[in-house]
C-alpha cells in the first residue's frame, strides 16, 4: 500500500493551485496573500508558514513548471531523431502543457516570461537555459546539414518559442479558437514554417 501525503505537503500544493486560480483570475500585482488564503480555504497565517511573499508563491508555480520544460528540451534532444521531429516534441510538450492547465500556463506566460523589466527579470537565466538548449538542437541540425547554416542558432531558437509564445497568448486572451484540433494544427504548422525556413537553400 502506497504511503499518503504529508498533511504539510498536502497544505502547500494547496496553497501553490490556490495561488494559480486566483493570479489567473484577477493578475499577479493585483492579488494579495489574503486571496490566495481564501482560496485555498486556509488561515492568512499558514501561508506564510510555507511561502514568505505572493513573489516566493510565483517563484515557486514558475520553477516547478519550467524545470519541467527544460527536462523536456533534454528529452527531446537526446532522442534519436532528426532536429525538425526534436524541434516537434518540444512544441508538443508547450502546448500540451497549456492544454492540461491552461491557468498556469497563462500566470507562466503573463507574469513571468514576458515581465522580463519586472518579475520576469529575476528568471532570465533560467528563461535563456531554454532557449540554449533549443538553439543546440538547430545547431546540430546545422552542422548535420539538415538545416541552414546561415541563421544564427540562438535567433532561430528566439523565434520558435516567441512563435509558441504567440499562439499560447492568442489562446489565452481568446483572440484565436481553443480547441484540441486548433492546437493540433497550431503546433504542425509552427513546426512546418519554422523549419521548412532553416532548411537548406
Amino acid at each position: 500500500m502506497a504511503a499518503s501525503k504529508s498533511p504539510a505537503v498536502d497544505k502547500r500544493r494547496q496553497i501553490l493551485d490556490a495561488a494559480v486560480r486566483v493570479f489567473a483570475r484577477q493578475g499577479f500585482h493585483a492579488t494579495r496573500v489574503s486571496d490566495i488564503a481564501d482560496e485555498a480555504g486556509v488561515a492568512y497565517g499558514l501561508v506564510y508558514h510555507y511561502f514568505s511573499s505572493k513573489e516566493e508563491v510565483l517563484n515557486e508555480l514558475f520553477g516547478e513548471r519550467w524545470s519541467l520544460l527544460l527536462a523536456a528540451i533534454e528529452e527531446a534532444d537526446k532522442a534519436d531523431a532528426g532536429p525538425r521531429e526534436k524541434l516537434g516534441a518540444v512544441a508538443t510538450f508547450i502546448f500540451d502543457s497549456y492544454r492540461h492547465d491552461p491557468e498556469l500556463m497563462k500566470v507562466i506566460i503573463v507574469e513571468v516570461t514576458r515581465a522580463a523589466n519586472s518579475f520576469g527579470q529575476t528568471h532570465l537565466a533560467e528563461i535563456r537555459r531554454a532557449y540554449e538548449s533549443i538553439a543546440k538542437i538547430v545547431a546540430d541540425g546545422q552542422e548535420a546539414g539538415e538545416f541552414r547554416a546561415d541563421v544564427e542558432p540562438l535567433f532561430a531558437s528566439m523565434s520558435f518559442y516567441g512563435a509558441i509564445e504567440q499562439l499560447l497568448s492568442g489562446w489565452i486572451f481568446d483572440v484565436i479558437p481553443a480547441s484540441d484540433a486548433s492546437f493540433d494544427s497550431a503546433k504542425d504548422l509552427l513546426v512546418t514554417t519554422i523549419c521548412d525556413g532553416l532548411e537548406p537553400r
